[in-house]
This record gives structure tokens, C-alpha cells and sequence, in this order.
């Protein structure tokens, strides 16, 4: 793909984003000279709870049968998994 691209032809507002997982085939010159971005998780407690609460609809809600021990358990494994997520850097 990169090899096909003419420099010279090219406008100069062109942008190339790429995503590749760990491999030892992918060009480490692209490495190189690109640009890195990473998505770090959310640092903090509270960050980490409105993470995990930010991926979950109303729908959720609505299609639990016993609402009311739904949201004390939800909660309690959202607050779990911010712990477990905030203490595994130490």
C-alpha cells in the first residue's frame, strides 16, 4: 500500500492513519517515522467507573426483569473493575 503512493502526486494536506496490534511483519520504519497515538485507560477511580458506565444504555435497564437487584449488582461490578483497573499499575 505505501509502496504505491507517489509522493509527488500527492496533495499535501494527505494524512495515512494505520492500526496494527504488536507483529513482528509490520515495517518498523513506518514506526519510525510515524506519529504514535495511544488510547490510554482513564487514570483514577472515578474515571474508571465513568468509563465502564459510559459503554452501558438504558436499554440495559429496561430488559432486566428485577431492576432492583440489577443496578446494586451492576454497580458493584463496575466499582470492582475500576479498582482492579486502577490498582494494576502498582
Amino acid at each position: 500500500l505505501v509502496e504505491q503512493l507517489n509522493p509527488e502526486t500527492m496533495s499535501p494536506a494527505f494524512r495515512l492513519w494505520l492500526t496494527s496490534m504488536p507483529a513482528k511483519s509490520f515495517p518498523v520504519q513506518v514506526l519510525q517515522n510515524g506519529v504514535k497515538m495511544t488510547n490510554e485507560p482513564p487514570s483514577g477511580l472515578r474515571a474508571n467507573m465513568l468509563r465502564s458506565y459510559s459503554t452501558i444504555s438504558d436499554d440495559l435497564f429496561k430488559q432486566s426483569e428485577k431492576p432492583d437487584v440489577f443496578k446494586p449488582l451492576l454497580f458493584g461490578f463496575c466499582f470492582f473493575h475500576a479498582i482492579v483497573q486502577d490498582r494494576r499499575k502498582f
